[in-house]
């Protein structure tokens, strides 16, 4: 099987985690009864964004992961014969919690959790306050229909993640994301971010040969200062657009990927054979001083 399905659900979310979560339930429905095989959520899909603050209360939105959503999510992947991409806010331990995507094969079965690795800290976005740094390390996921490779939201302005994902032999990336605007920004700077925001993924595609993924949440929040931008896309393995959504509107949709396409433009433009490896230790260091 070369060409999947997939899946996306770009929505507006509220304060209620229940309610949150029933209308994913629903979405999700949605795209398998338009013919997805890998249905993709947003970041943290089940409340708000709450790291526009640095609140205590907030911590009690977290939940162990297997849990009662992966419970939630498995039985319905089961029962639609889906893969599902789920973005959590992961209790670990008494005082420790992670962002963290889990996938639900098509049988039901909890394959695992990639915990977010790249914490941002920024107005609006103190997520160090909340979320520990990933301790898992980059993965890739053995699905009935693909190694899908998971990242998430801050995780996607890394070219590294991107690579080291692809070279385990993900063959798809997924990034559940939450990003927005400011409402008090203007129109340029909004333009300039959200350009930028998908040409480092694009790029991904076409350094990596690999199809991205970028699943973002839509709506205003944080009582109308922020406006989540949605445009969620998918791209092929060279970069190209197969979907782009709206700024402005939920949509459930589903892209059809080939997955052999990857081979063929990583052939033809063989990145990965010209690999200069012996030359890339200079990577790990934070910044190269002159002396």
């Amino acid at each position: 099987m070369t060409k999947v399905q997939i899946g996306l659900v770009q929505m507006s979310c509220s304060a209620d985690p229940k309610e949150n979560t029933e209308k994913a339930i629903r979405e999700i429905r949605v795209a398998a009864a338009k013919g997805a095989q890998i249905v993709c959520l947003q970041e943290l899909f089940r409340s708000l964004y709450f790291c526009d603050e640095e609140n205590y209360d907030n911590f009690k939105l977290a939940e162990a992961i297997p849990g009662a959503t992966t419970d939630t999510l498995g039985a319905l992947a089961k029962e639609l014969g889906v893969v599902i991409v789920a973005s959590l806010f992961e209790k670990r331990a008494e005082g420790l919690y992670h962002n963290t995507t889990a996938v639900l094969d098509a049988d039901g079965a909890y394959l695992g959790k990639y915990r977010k690795m790249h914490i941002p800290d920024d107005p609006a976005f103190y997520e160090k306050f909340y979320f520990t740094p990933g301790d898992l390390g980059y993965k890739v996921f053995n699905t009935k229909f693909g190694k899908l490779g998971v990242l998430i939201c801050w995780d996607q302005w890394y070219p590294e993640a991107a690579r080291i994902t692809s070279l385990m032999g993900a063959e798809i990336l997924f990034y559940p994301t939450a990003i927005g605007w400011a409402t008090s920004q203007d129109e340029a700077t909004n333009k300039e971010q959200y350009n930028a925001w998908q040409t480092i993924q694009r790029s991904h595609s076409v350094a990596n040969g690999v199809p991205v993924v970028s699943v973002n949440r839509v709506g205003f929040e944080q009582n109308g200062a922020m406006k989540f931008w949605g445009g969620s896309f998918v791209s092929n393995a060279f970069g190209s657009l197969l979907y782009l959504a709206d700024h402005d509107k939920e949509e459930t949709v589903v892209v059809e990927i080939d997955k052999a396409k990857s081979d063929q433009y990583r052939t033809h433009w063989p990145f990965l054979r010209d690999r200069r490896i012996e030359t890339y230790q200079p990577i790990t260091k934070r910044f190269i001083d002159e002396d």
